[in-house]
């Protein structure tokens, strides 16, 4: 008989959606919260079905969906990951029958669901792990059920998501993040050539869930060509691609370094996020490999094997694109494949990233785009370097809450702009100030071949002065627009005293309003997509410090990110504005959170005033407007520093003057 599934206070956590502190004060405060059925003192586990009718019985469980049954019943089953690969590939299978047929599906009895096993890998898999020879074991088929269904009612891509939250292999811990679409996006635009055809084969050697390969289909690829070490991701970029392109599709499993499942393969294209940091990938074994044209790389430089497994890939004139860390451009130990690659005229391009765009986000990552030179050809005799720290962002936090997104049209069309007229004319390619330039490869190749973008374009003062001080003069005009913008939001009306004492006003704290379901609270890894006019509030405080804002048309449809709340308000009783100013009153944090080294918030412990709603607005308003002072705030500040350093740049580079105190301001 299957072991019943059981959970950890942690699981439980995210399974309504609050903190552990909270599931820790469950435990003590409510007899008849279910005793541990296994774990260890120190982490004990619970009956997951026990724990979801004690949560029901309280309201404290969200509504189930399809996508939700289908995790409660692979965390039942504990499947592993041969089951969990075929399992993504039968979703493909699974997606090229009607909704209706897959509900008669689900309907047929055990032992005939059981031998699905044998249609789960489809042929464009067929080099994937094979199914098993015995069906489904008795404890799946609730998980096919339950895959079936949401299928039928969520569709195949939501299937997809849910498996792969249960994979081991995309935890990033090998150094292997997904690549976020608009990083995807970007890459895919940055191999075309000026005036053809999309090219016809793309290769990802370490393909993921294919996001790269999807983004290259959308742009007219015809042929997709992957490969990843885990099974399971490779079976997850099997499934997408055969769900969302209609191209031909080719995915193996294994390490393109130590076992290339494609050695003749001469691709168009090359897109590739190759793991980092990985110290073995092959150095020892693959020391005499023909692939290393540039030189052996070092150890700890497998972004160079990388590269070169790509380059040695590429049709003679074919282009690849690659997500580097910063490190790949300046360590010592890769210093002499960057001067090979920079000689031999294969280096293009390198542009630097903010941080934060893709994991790891504490770092602004690089793409590098490299071409197998043509044959016969003149190499290129410079590199463009472009840098996108200066694209101001947007001005609101992203939806995992870290740090301003930056404003992603804007800084897409720049550099496949700058890409695409260096490309055309390399020549004759005027530099942009503070933010493109080309450097030749004579200057580069100095002691240390530095490629990092920041140090050729943000400390070079253009050769023409006139150019610098209209750039300044652009700058200074921009500063004095969003100065005026603060001035507009700081002064005005006045905010008058309520009187010779504070105001009070009788409170309700946020699990009251859930009771009384004047708003709703949701939290990851339950997937939430944001809607316009939610609240979201981070679970940490930051240097004693929260903040809740309110989502706007931006965010919609992104997924809410991991340690955030989400508080979706009845509009006809809550005005979201007012509900986010009290929120982050520093008073109502403080005595909502726990903790001393993190100190997290109990959203549902937080207080909010009782007003009638035309009231709530009135604050609202007052709210909504501090926060765009803030905003403007900030864009001055950041404007004020590039217009300093731009100026500075400009006298100490002898290509500006002193202001003329006789002179009218300009």
């Amino acid at each position: 008989m299957p072991q019943a599934a059981q959970v950890t206070a942690a699981e439980i956590s995210r399974l309504a959606g609050v903190t552990r502190a909270t599931v820790s004060n469950w435990r003590r405060r409510h007899p008849d919260f279910p005793a541990p059925s296994g774990g260890t003192e120190s982490s004990p586990a619970y009956d997951l079905e026990a724990v979801r009718a004690w949560l029901s019985a309280r309201g404290q469980l969200p509504e189930s969906s399809p996508a939700d049954d289908l995790r409660a019943a692979l965390r039942a089953a504990a499947v592993d990951a041969t089951v969990l690969c075929e399992l993504t590939l039968l979703v493909s299978a699974a997606s090229r029958r009607s909704d209706s047929q897959l509900r008669t599906l689900t309907a047929l009895p055990d032992d005939q669901l059981r031998l699905l096993r044998h249609q789960a890998v489809p042929p464009e898999a067929a080099e994937l792990p094979e199914p098993g020879e015995s069906p489904f074991q008795a404890d799946q088929v609730p998980v096919l059920r339950a895959l079936l269904w949401c299928v039928a009612e969520e569709g195949p891509l939501r299937a997809l998501d849910v498996l792969a939250e249960s994979d081991p292999d995309d935890s990033g811990a090998g150094g292997s993040y997904p690549t976020p679409a608009p990083v995807a996006d970007l890459m895919a635009d940055l191999v075309t050539v000026s005036g053809e055809a999309y090219p016809g084969t793309v290769l990802d050697p370490a393909c993921g869930a294919g996001g790269l390969l999807i983004a290259a289909a959308a742009r007219g690829a015809r042929e997709l060509v992957g490969q990843d070490l885990a099974p399971t991701q490779a079976a997850q970029a099997a499934a997408r691609l055969a769900i969302q392109t209609d191209a031909t599709i080719r995915v193996r499993a294994g390490d393109s370094l130590r076992a290339d499942a494609f050695p003749a393969l001469v691709a168009d294209a090359v897109l590739c996020a190759p793991p980092y940091g990985q110290r073995d990938w092959g150095h020892d074994d693959l020391a005499y490999d023909p692939r290393w044209v540039l030189g052996l790389p070092a150890k700890i430089e497998s972004e160079l094997a990388w590269l070169q497994h790509c380059l040695a890939r590429l049709t003679p004139g074919g282009r690849a694109v690659l997500l580097m860390p910063p490190a790949s451009a300046e360590r010592a130990s890769g210093r002499r494949i960057r001067a090979e690659l920079v000689r031999s005229g294969a280096l293009r391009a390198v542009v630097a990233l903010p941080a934060g765009v893709a994991q790891p986000l504490h770092v602004g990552l690089h793409l590098w785009l490299i071409q197998r030179p043509p044959e016969q050809a003149v190499p290129p005799q410079g590199v463009l370097f472009v840098d996108t720290a200066q694209v101001d962002p947007i001005g609101a936090e992203e939806p995992t809450g870290r740090r301003p997104v930056p404003d992603w049209p804007a800084l897409h069309t720049l550099v496949v702009q700058t890409w695409r007229e260096f490309d055309l004319y390399p020549e004759g390619f005027e530099a942009v100030p503070g933010t493109a330039r080309v450097v030749s490869a004579l200057d580069l190749l100095d002691e240390t071949v530095d490629l990092t973008p920041a140090r050729h374009v943000r400390v070079a003062v253009p050769g023409r002065p006139d150019e610098l001080a209209e750039a300044a003069y652009a700058l200074r005009r921009r500063l004095r627009r969003a100065t005026t913008g603060v001035l507009a939001l700081s002064g005005g009306e006045q905010w008058p005293p309520v009187g010779g004492t504070a105001r009070s006003w009788r409170t309700a704290t946020v699990a009251d309003l859930l009771r009384g379901e004047a708003l709703t609270l949701l939290r990851a890894p339950v997937e939430v997509a944001i809607k316009e006019g939610d609240v979201i509030l981070p679970e940490m405080l930051h240097s004693g410090v929260g903040t809740a804002r309110v989502a706007d048309a931006r965010d919609a449809g992104s997924l809410l990110g991991r340690h955030l709340y989400l508080l979706r308000p009845d509009p006809a009783r809550l005005d979201p504005w007012f509900l986010a100013g009290f929120l982050a009153a520093e008073d109502n944090l403080h005595a909502a959170a726990s903790g001393s080294t993190v100190v997290r918030v109990d959203p549902r412990r937080l207080r909010v005033p009782l007003l009638p709603l035309a009231e709530q607005q009135r604050y609202g308003r007052a709210f909504r407007r501090l926060t765009a002072l803030r905003t403007a705030a900030d864009i001055a500040n950041r404007l004020a520093d590039e217009t300093a350093r731009t100026l500075a740049a400009g006298l100490t580079g002898g290509a500006l003057l002193p202001p003329d105190p006789s002179e009218g301001p300009r």
